[in-house]
C-alpha cells in the first residue's frame, strides 16, 4: 500500500499541537489534493513541493492521484511549516525514502523551488511546548529556525539546509542495496547556554528629574506600572526608554519564555536573548494591534513585552477601545483571545509605563508657557483615558521641564547598574517573604504581607476617606509602599512610606 506518515507539528498560541501529515498514493486520474482544515499558505504547497522534488533531481509521481491528509482534520493550520513533512511523505510513499525511519522524528520547514529550506516562525515556540509538556522527539528544521528551537534545554534538533539533504539522511538501509553518505547539511545541534549581555540605555544621561527616577525605581523594584505626565521635551520618553536598564537580569526561563512569543511573531533575533524587550506601538495602533488577535490569532504588543515593558506615549491620544482592552491583562498577566473556531491564551506580564501631557497643548502648569486650553478642552482631554484605567496604574508622577542652566551645568546623573543593584535586592527581599513580586499581591496575602504598623495603618485610612479613594487605590498604594519599605530594608511598612506611595496616587486635574 503507497502509504505514508510524517509527523509535524501546528502552532495554536503557544501550545504546539501534534499533526499527522498522511499521504496516500492510488492510480487513477493523476491529481494532488491537499485536506485537513489548511490554510490557503498550506494550500499552496502544493505547488512548492512539487518544484523541490523536482529540481532536487527526484523523482515526482505525476502519473498518481495523490491525497495529503493533514490530521487532526479540525485543528487549523497555517503557514509554509508544512512543505517539508509533505515532501517527504510523497518521496515515502513513492519508495524514494525509507518511511520506516521516519519514526521518532518530527518535520517542519518551508521549502523553496529549488528545494532549499527556509526558516519558519515560531519554531522556538513550538521547542519550548515540547519541552514544557515533556515529549521527547528529534526535530529537522531549516536553518536560524533550528538555532532558536536548540535553545531549549533537552532539545534534540537537527539542521538541513536543502531537501536533499533530508533525503540522504533517510535512504534504505546499506544492506538493502542502496550505499549513501553522511551529508554536512544534516547536523545535529547540541543545546547549550547562550552567554550573551544584555545592553540597555543608561539612565546618566537624564540629568535632573530625581523625583521622575526614584518612581521609576519604585516601578521596576516593586514590578509597578507608570503614568508620567508632563510638558513636551520635559524628558518622559527619554525616562522610559531606560526603564528596562533598571529591570533584574532576567532568568533562563524569562528569555525562553520572552523569546517564544517573539518567535511565534516572527521577530526573535538571537541578539535579543536575555534582553527585556521594550515596546513601543504608535498611538494609532488599534485593539488588536494591542492585545493580540486575527485568524489564527497572533501575540499583540503586550504579549511581545512579556517579562519587558510596554511604553504608551501620548496615552490619551489611542483609541478608547485600544485602552480599555489592557484592563485586564494589567491584572492577569495572560490575554486570551477567543474566536468561532479557535481559542489562544498568550503571556502578557508585562510592566506598563505611560505617558503623556496634562492638556491638549501640553503646557498645564508648566513655567516655561502660559497653558491655552480652556478647562473644558482640558477635561474632554484627559476625560479619553478612564477612571478604571487609571486606577489599574500604581504610579502617577508629574516630570516638570529641566531649566535650561541645570540642563547644561548639572553632572551625569545615577547609573541604571547601581539602581538595577538597589531594585534587585528589593525583589530577592519580597521574593523570600511572600514568593511574589509585591505587585502581585492578592486579597488576604496584602494583608499578611504588607507588615503595616498601626500608626501608619490610621494615617491610611484617615487620607483615603478625605481623597475618596477606591479599594483598589487603597490596596495599590498599600503595594507600593511595601515596595518603598522594601527599597529601604525596613521589615515592616511604616508612615514614612505609606506617605511617600500616596505622592505617587496623583488625581489628573
Amino acid at each position: 500500500m503507497s502509504l505514508s506518515l510524517v509527523q509535524s507539528r501546528a502552532l495554536l498560541g503557544l501550545e504546539a499541537a501534534a499533526v499527522v501529515v498522511e499521504v496516500h498514493l492510488a492510480n487513477g486520474l493523476p491529481s494532488f489534493t491537499l485536506v485537513g482544515l489548511a490554510d490557503i499558505e498550506v494550500k499552496e504547497a502544493r505547488e512548492r513541493v512539487r518544484s523541490a522534488i523536482q529540481n532536487s533531481g527526484l523523482e515526482f509521481p505525476h502519473n498518481k492521484r495523490i491525497t495529503v491528509n493533514l490530521a487532526p482534520a479540525d485543528l487549523p493550520k497555517d503557514s509554509g511549516r508544512f512543505d517539508l513533512p509533505i515532501a517527504l511523505g510523497i518521496l515515502a510513499a513513492s519508495g524514494q525514502i525509507d518511511k520506516a525511519r521516519l519514526a521518532g522524528y518530527e518535520f517542519a520547514g518551508e521549502l523553496s523551488l529549488s528545494g532549499e529550506l527556509r526558516p519558519i516562525r515560531g519554531a522556538l515556540a513550538m521547542s519550548l511546548a515540547l519541552h514544557a509538556s515533556k515529549v521527547v522527539t528529534q526535530l529537522v528544521l531549516p536553518p536560524d529556525s533550528a538555532e532558536e528551537a536548540a535553545l531549549v534545554p533537552t532539545a534534540q534538533v537537527y539542521r538541513a539546509r536543502h531537501l536533499l539533504d533530508v533525503v540522504r539522511h533517510f535512504l534504505p538501509s546499506p544492506q538493502e542495496g542502496v550505499a549513501h553518505e553522511p551529508s554536512d547539511g544534516f547536523t545535529r545541534l547540541t543545546t547549550q547556554p547562550f552567554a550573551y549581555v544584555a545592553q540597555y540605555p543608561d539612565m546618566a544621561d537624564v540629568k535632573g528629574q530625581l523625583g521622575a527616577k526614584r518612581a521609576l525605581e519604585i516601578a521596576a523594584a516593586g514590578h509597578h506600572s507608570l503614568l508620567l505626565i508632563g510638558p513636551p521635551g520635559s524628558g518622559k520618553s527619554m525616562l522610559a526608554q531606560r526603564f528596562a536598564g533598571l529591570l533584574p537580569p532576567m532568568t533562563t526561563d524569562e528569555s525562553l519564555e520572552s523569546a517564544a512569543v517573539a518567535s511565534l511573531g516572527g521577530q526573535f533575533s538571537i541578539d535579543q536573548w536575555a534582553q527585556r524587550p521594550t515596546r513601543h506601538p504608535h498611538h494609532t495602533a488599534s485593539a488588536v494591534a494591542l492585545v493580540g488577535g486575527g485568524s489564527p490569532p497572533r501575540p499583540g504588543e503586550i504579549s511581545l513585552a512579556h517579562h519587558g515593558v510596554l511604553f504608551l506615549d501620548e496615552l490619551p491620544e489611542f483609541p478608547r477601545a485600544a485602552l480599555e482592552a489592557l484592563r485586564e491583562p494589567l491584572e492577569s498577566g495572560v490575554i486570551a483571545i477567543s474566536r468561532a473556531a479557535m481559542r489562544a491564551e498568550f503571556p502578557a506580564k508585562f510592566q506598563l509605563i505611560a505617558a503623556m501631557n496634562p492638556c491638549p497643548c501640553g503646557y498645564l502648569g508648566s513655567n516655561q508657557k502660559a497653558c491655552r486650553c480652556t478647562p473644558d478642552q482640558v477635561a474632554r482631554y484627559q476625560s479619553k483615558i478612564s477612571g478604571p484605567l487609571i486606577d489599574r496604574i500604581d504610579l502617577h508622577i508629574e516630570v516638570p521641564a529641566v531649566v535650561t542652566t541645570e540642563l547644561m551645568q548639572a553632572q551625569p546623573g545615577e547609573s541604571s547598574s547601581a539602581i538595577r543593584t538597589r531594585c534587585t535586592s528589593a525583589r530577592e527581599r519580597a521574593f523570600v517573604r511572600q514568593g511574589k513580586s509585591n505587585q502581585a499581591l492578592q486579597g488576604r496575602e496584602i494583608d499578611q504581607f504588607v507588615l503595616l504598623d498601626e500608626a501608619a495603618a490610621k494615617f491610611l485610612n484617615v487620607a483615603a476617606a478625605r481623597l475618596g479613594w477606591s479599594a483598589r487605590s487603597t490596596h495599590r498604594a498599600l503595594k507600593v509602599a511595601r515596595t518603598i519599605a522594601d527599597l529601604a530594608g525596613a521589615k515592616t511598612t511604616q508612615v514614612t512610606h505609606v506617605a511617600e506611595a500616596m505622592q505617587y496616587r496623583r488625581a489628573l486635574k
